[in-house]
Protein backbone atom coordinates (compact mmCIF):
# COMPACT_ATOMS: atom_id res chain seq x y z
CA UNK A 1 0.00 0.00 0.00
CA UNK A 2 3.01 2.19 0.96
CA UNK A 3 4.41 1.69 -2.64
CA UNK A 4 0.71 2.44 -4.47
CA UNK A 5 0.61 5.84 -2.14
CA UNK A 6 4.25 6.70 -3.91
CA UNK A 7 3.00 6.27 -6.98
CA UNK A 8 -0.51 8.17 -6.86
CA UNK A 9 1.20 10.75 -4.89
CA UNK A 10 3.52 10.85 -7.98
CA UNK A 11 1.02 10.49 -10.46
CA UNK A 12 -1.50 13.61 -8.81
CA UNK A 13 2.04 16.05 -9.37
CA UNK A 14 2.24 15.09 -12.23
CA UNK A 15 -0.91 15.09 -13.88
CA UNK A 16 -2.83 17.61 -11.38
CA UNK A 17 -6.86 17.20 -11.55
CA UNK A 18 -6.41 13.58 -12.41
CA UNK A 19 -8.33 11.29 -10.02
CA UNK A 20 -5.93 7.98 -8.68
CA UNK A 21 -7.85 5.52 -6.57
CA UNK A 22 -6.38 2.59 -5.15
CA UNK A 23 -7.86 -1.01 -5.56
CA UNK A 24 -6.68 -3.00 -2.66
CA UNK A 25 -5.75 -6.27 -3.45
CA UNK A 26 -4.72 -9.39 -1.54
CA UNK A 27 -2.48 -11.71 -3.06
CA UNK A 28 -1.95 -15.49 -2.44
CA UNK A 29 1.63 -14.36 -1.54
CA UNK A 30 0.08 -12.47 0.66
CA UNK A 31 -2.21 -15.21 2.17
CA UNK A 32 0.28 -17.93 2.35
CA UNK A 33 3.19 -17.04 5.42
CA UNK A 34 3.70 -20.28 6.82
CA UNK A 35 5.51 -21.86 3.77
CA UNK A 36 8.72 -20.54 1.84
CA UNK A 37 7.85 -18.68 -1.64
CA UNK A 38 10.04 -21.74 -3.35
CA UNK A 39 7.58 -24.29 -2.22
CA UNK A 40 4.25 -22.72 -2.75
CA UNK A 41 4.98 -21.01 -6.56
CA UNK A 42 7.23 -18.46 -6.28
CA UNK A 43 7.28 -14.89 -6.44
CA UNK A 44 4.82 -14.60 -9.05
CA UNK A 45 1.75 -15.63 -6.20
CA UNK A 46 1.98 -11.84 -5.38
CA UNK A 47 0.77 -10.32 -9.06
CA UNK A 48 -1.36 -13.06 -10.47
CA UNK A 49 -4.56 -11.19 -8.77
CA UNK A 50 -3.32 -7.91 -9.53
CA UNK A 51 -2.81 -9.08 -13.01
CA UNK A 52 -6.49 -10.35 -13.37
CA UNK A 53 -7.80 -7.06 -12.04
CA UNK A 54 -5.64 -5.13 -15.12
CA UNK A 55 -6.98 -8.10 -17.35
CA UNK A 56 -10.51 -7.18 -16.40
CA UNK A 57 -10.72 -3.41 -16.39
CA UNK A 58 -10.61 -3.14 -12.57
CA UNK A 59 -7.38 -1.11 -12.42
CA UNK A 60 -5.24 0.26 -14.67
CA UNK A 61 -2.05 0.03 -13.61
CA UNK A 62 -0.08 -1.94 -10.54
CA UNK A 63 2.55 -1.75 -8.69
CA UNK A 64 5.11 -3.99 -7.77
CA UNK A 65 8.60 -4.76 -6.31
CA UNK A 66 10.40 -4.91 -9.21
CA UNK A 67 12.42 -8.29 -7.46
CA UNK A 68 8.74 -9.58 -7.22
CA UNK A 69 8.27 -10.10 -10.72
CA UNK A 70 8.48 -12.56 -12.57
CA UNK A 71 11.12 -12.33 -15.64
CA UNK A 72 8.73 -12.97 -18.42
CA UNK A 73 5.90 -11.25 -18.23
CA UNK A 74 2.26 -12.69 -19.67
CA UNK A 75 1.30 -11.82 -22.89
CA UNK A 76 -0.63 -8.45 -22.87
CA UNK A 77 1.16 -6.84 -20.06
CA UNK A 78 4.25 -4.53 -19.93
CA UNK A 79 6.10 -2.85 -17.51
CA UNK A 80 4.95 0.54 -18.20
CA UNK A 81 7.97 2.23 -15.87
CA UNK A 82 10.37 1.60 -13.42
CA UNK A 83 11.19 4.89 -10.75
CA UNK A 84 14.39 5.64 -9.27
CA UNK A 85 15.55 2.99 -6.70
CA UNK A 86 15.55 3.21 -2.81
CA UNK A 87 18.36 1.37 -1.37
CA UNK A 88 19.35 -1.99 -2.72
CA UNK A 89 21.03 -3.36 0.10
CA UNK A 90 20.10 -5.93 2.59
CA UNK A 91 19.73 -4.76 5.94
CA UNK A 92 20.64 -6.84 9.45
CA UNK A 93 17.78 -6.21 12.29
CA UNK A 94 18.82 -7.33 15.98
CA UNK A 95 17.90 -6.12 18.96
CA UNK A 96 21.32 -7.08 20.62
CA UNK A 97 23.87 -7.39 17.89
CA UNK A 98 25.50 -4.86 15.21
CA UNK A 99 26.91 -6.87 13.13
CA UNK A 100 26.78 -10.85 11.38
CA UNK A 101 30.04 -11.39 12.91
CA UNK A 102 28.75 -10.54 16.15
CA UNK A 103 25.87 -13.05 16.76
CA UNK A 104 26.71 -16.02 18.93
CA UNK A 105 27.12 -19.46 17.67
CA UNK A 106 23.84 -20.80 16.74
CA UNK A 107 22.17 -17.83 16.63
CA UNK A 108 18.92 -18.33 14.54
CA UNK A 109 18.43 -15.61 11.25
CA UNK A 110 15.59 -15.59 9.33
CA UNK A 111 14.99 -14.91 6.51
CA UNK A 112 12.31 -15.24 3.04
CA UNK A 113 15.08 -15.22 0.25
CA UNK A 114 16.75 -18.15 -0.68
CA UNK A 115 19.42 -15.93 -2.25
CA UNK A 116 20.59 -14.28 1.83
CA UNK A 117 20.16 -17.99 3.22
CA UNK A 118 22.87 -19.08 0.62
CA UNK A 119 25.13 -16.66 1.25
CA UNK A 120 24.45 -16.63 5.03
CA UNK A 121 25.56 -20.48 4.89
CA UNK A 122 28.19 -19.28 3.19
CA UNK A 123 29.88 -16.84 5.35
CA UNK A 124 28.46 -17.63 8.41
CA UNK A 125 28.40 -21.41 8.80
CA UNK A 126 28.39 -21.34 12.72
CA UNK A 127 24.24 -19.49 12.52
CA UNK A 128 21.07 -21.14 12.19
CA UNK A 129 19.24 -20.06 9.17
CA UNK A 130 15.67 -20.56 9.41
CA UNK A 131 12.62 -19.59 7.15
CA UNK A 132 11.10 -15.86 8.12
CA UNK A 133 7.41 -15.38 6.02
CA UNK A 134 5.07 -12.10 6.92
CA UNK A 135 5.12 -8.31 6.32
CA UNK A 136 7.63 -6.34 7.57
CA UNK A 137 5.46 -5.59 10.81
CA UNK A 138 5.01 -9.21 11.39
CA UNK A 139 8.70 -10.19 10.80
CA UNK A 140 9.91 -7.60 13.27
CA UNK A 141 7.55 -8.82 15.88
CA UNK A 142 8.70 -12.40 15.19
CA UNK A 143 11.82 -10.53 16.18
CA UNK A 144 10.89 -8.64 18.71
CA UNK A 145 8.92 -12.09 20.75
CA UNK A 146 12.31 -13.85 20.49
CA UNK A 147 11.72 -16.12 17.63
CA UNK A 148 15.28 -15.23 16.30
CA UNK A 149 18.12 -13.68 17.23
CA UNK A 150 18.60 -11.74 14.32
CA UNK A 151 16.44 -11.21 10.70
CA UNK A 152 17.62 -10.00 7.11
CA UNK A 153 15.27 -7.91 5.45
CA UNK A 154 15.75 -5.39 2.35
CA UNK A 155 17.00 -2.38 3.43
CA UNK A 156 14.42 -0.46 1.17
CA UNK A 157 11.25 -1.77 2.80
CA UNK A 158 12.04 -0.65 5.69
CA UNK A 159 13.27 3.04 5.03
CA UNK A 160 9.99 3.12 3.08
CA UNK A 161 7.68 2.17 5.77
CA UNK A 162 9.85 4.61 7.80
CA UNK A 163 11.50 1.81 9.84
CA UNK A 164 15.21 2.67 8.94
CA UNK A 165 16.27 3.03 12.63
CA UNK A 166 15.57 -0.94 12.98
CA UNK A 167 18.59 -1.37 10.59
CA UNK A 168 21.47 -2.21 12.78
CA UNK A 169 23.87 -2.70 9.87
CA UNK A 170 23.39 -2.44 6.16
CA UNK A 171 25.06 -5.11 4.24
CA UNK A 172 27.87 -4.41 1.45
CA UNK A 173 26.75 -5.83 -1.82
CA UNK A 174 30.54 -7.87 -1.76
CA UNK A 175 28.77 -9.63 1.77
CA UNK A 176 25.53 -10.31 0.49
CA UNK A 177 24.40 -9.32 -3.17
CA UNK A 178 20.79 -8.17 -3.78
CA UNK A 179 18.21 -9.69 -5.65
CA UNK A 180 17.65 -8.59 -9.24
CA UNK A 181 15.72 -4.91 -9.14
CA UNK A 182 15.77 -4.86 -5.37
CA UNK A 183 14.67 -1.33 -3.59
CA UNK A 184 13.58 -0.64 -7.50
CA UNK A 185 9.34 -0.15 -7.84
CA UNK A 186 7.81 -1.66 -10.98
CA UNK A 187 4.29 -0.29 -12.45
CA UNK A 188 2.94 -2.77 -14.59
CA UNK A 189 -0.50 -2.00 -17.10
CA UNK A 190 -1.41 -4.12 -20.59
CA UNK A 191 0.22 -3.06 -23.52
CA UNK A 192 -3.29 -2.25 -25.12
CA UNK A 193 -3.22 0.78 -22.77
CA UNK A 194 -0.65 3.40 -24.88
CA UNK A 195 -3.01 6.11 -22.59
CA UNK A 196 -1.17 4.52 -19.47
CA UNK A 197 1.92 4.39 -20.66
CA UNK A 198 2.40 7.72 -21.56
CA UNK A 199 1.39 8.98 -18.10
CA UNK A 200 3.61 6.28 -16.40
CA UNK A 201 6.68 7.94 -19.10
CA UNK A 202 7.94 10.85 -16.42
CA UNK A 203 8.07 8.59 -13.33
CA UNK A 204 10.62 6.31 -15.82
CA UNK A 205 14.08 6.62 -13.94
CA UNK A 206 16.66 5.82 -16.95
CA UNK A 207 19.47 4.59 -14.90
CA UNK A 208 17.32 2.45 -12.81
CA UNK A 209 15.68 0.82 -15.57
CA UNK A 210 19.24 0.23 -17.48
CA UNK A 211 20.34 -1.44 -14.38
CA UNK A 212 17.59 -3.54 -13.31
CA UNK A 213 17.20 -4.65 -17.22
CA UNK A 214 20.69 -5.90 -17.19
CA UNK A 215 19.85 -7.52 -13.64
CA UNK A 216 16.75 -9.42 -14.78
CA UNK A 217 18.07 -10.16 -18.19
CA UNK A 218 21.10 -12.21 -16.19
CA UNK A 219 18.55 -13.73 -14.06
CA UNK A 220 16.22 -14.99 -17.41
CA UNK A 221 18.90 -16.34 -18.92
CA UNK A 222 20.11 -18.73 -15.89
CA UNK A 223 16.08 -19.62 -15.68
CA UNK A 224 16.59 -17.52 -12.22
CA UNK A 225 13.14 -17.80 -9.81
CA UNK A 226 12.33 -18.12 -6.20
CA UNK A 227 13.62 -22.17 -6.88
CA UNK A 228 17.46 -21.12 -7.21
CA UNK A 229 19.56 -18.67 -5.21
CA UNK A 230 20.48 -16.33 -7.19
CA UNK A 231 21.56 -12.62 -7.24
CA UNK A 232 22.04 -9.79 -9.38
CA UNK A 233 23.41 -6.22 -9.07
CA UNK A 234 24.22 -3.28 -11.44
CA UNK A 235 25.60 0.15 -10.81
CA UNK A 236 27.52 2.51 -12.61
CA UNK A 237 30.94 3.43 -12.59
CA UNK A 238 32.37 5.75 -14.71
CA UNK A 239 29.51 5.75 -17.72
CA UNK A 240 29.80 2.15 -17.83
CA UNK A 241 27.25 -0.20 -16.08
CA UNK A 242 29.24 -2.45 -13.58
CA UNK A 243 27.02 -6.21 -13.36
CA UNK A 244 27.75 -8.28 -10.69
CA UNK A 245 25.99 -11.88 -10.44
CA UNK A 246 26.12 -14.96 -8.24
CA UNK A 247 24.22 -18.01 -8.36
CA UNK A 248 24.79 -21.01 -5.05
CA UNK A 249 23.30 -24.45 -3.84
CA UNK A 250 20.93 -23.41 -0.82
CA UNK A 251 23.72 -24.48 1.49
CA UNK A 252 26.46 -22.16 0.73
CA UNK A 253 28.52 -24.82 -0.13
CA UNK A 254 28.71 -24.00 -4.11
CA UNK A 255 28.85 -20.33 -4.91
CA UNK A 256 29.50 -19.22 -8.30
CA UNK A 257 30.50 -15.33 -8.89
CA UNK A 258 31.27 -13.07 -11.81
CA UNK A 259 31.24 -9.73 -12.92
CA UNK A 260 31.05 -7.80 -15.97
CA UNK A 261 30.95 -4.13 -17.10
CA UNK A 262 30.70 -1.98 -20.32
CA UNK A 263 28.84 0.99 -21.58
CA UNK A 264 25.52 1.14 -21.79
CA UNK A 265 23.16 3.54 -24.23
CA UNK A 266 19.73 1.81 -23.96
CA UNK A 267 17.62 -1.19 -22.87
CA UNK A 268 19.16 -3.74 -25.47
CA UNK A 269 22.49 -2.88 -24.43
CA UNK A 270 22.19 -3.56 -20.73
CA UNK A 271 20.16 -6.65 -21.86
CA UNK A 272 23.11 -7.94 -24.14
CA UNK A 273 25.26 -6.81 -20.68
CA UNK A 274 23.32 -9.68 -18.45
CA UNK A 275 23.36 -12.12 -21.04
CA UNK A 276 27.12 -12.06 -21.88
CA UNK A 277 27.41 -12.63 -17.66
CA UNK A 278 25.13 -15.53 -17.54
CA UNK A 279 26.67 -16.94 -20.80
CA UNK A 280 29.90 -17.45 -19.20
CA UNK A 281 28.49 -18.53 -15.91
CA UNK A 282 27.08 -20.99 -18.28
CA UNK A 283 30.40 -21.75 -19.36
CA UNK A 284 31.87 -22.28 -16.16
CA UNK A 285 28.76 -25.02 -15.38
CA UNK A 286 25.93 -22.68 -13.89
CA UNK A 287 23.63 -25.49 -15.41
CA UNK A 288 24.15 -27.50 -12.11
CA UNK A 289 22.53 -25.39 -9.95
CA UNK A 290 19.45 -25.59 -11.90
CA UNK A 291 16.52 -27.03 -9.37
CA UNK A 292 15.41 -30.81 -9.79
CA UNK A 293 12.55 -31.23 -11.77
Amino acid sequence: MWQAEHVRAGLGALHPGTTVELLGVTTKGDRIIDRPLSAVGGKGLFIKELEAALRDGRADLAVHSLKDVPMDLPEGFVLGAITAREDPRDALVANDHDTLGALPENAVVGTSSLRREAQLRERHPRLRIESLRGNVNTRLRKLDDGGYTAIVLAAAGLKRLGLGLRIRALLDPDESLPAPGQGALAIECRSDRPDVIAALKPLVDPATTLATAAERAFSRALGGSCQVPLAAYAEWEEGRLWLRGLIASRDGRDVLRGEVASAVSGVADAEDLGRALADDFLARGAHRFAPAA
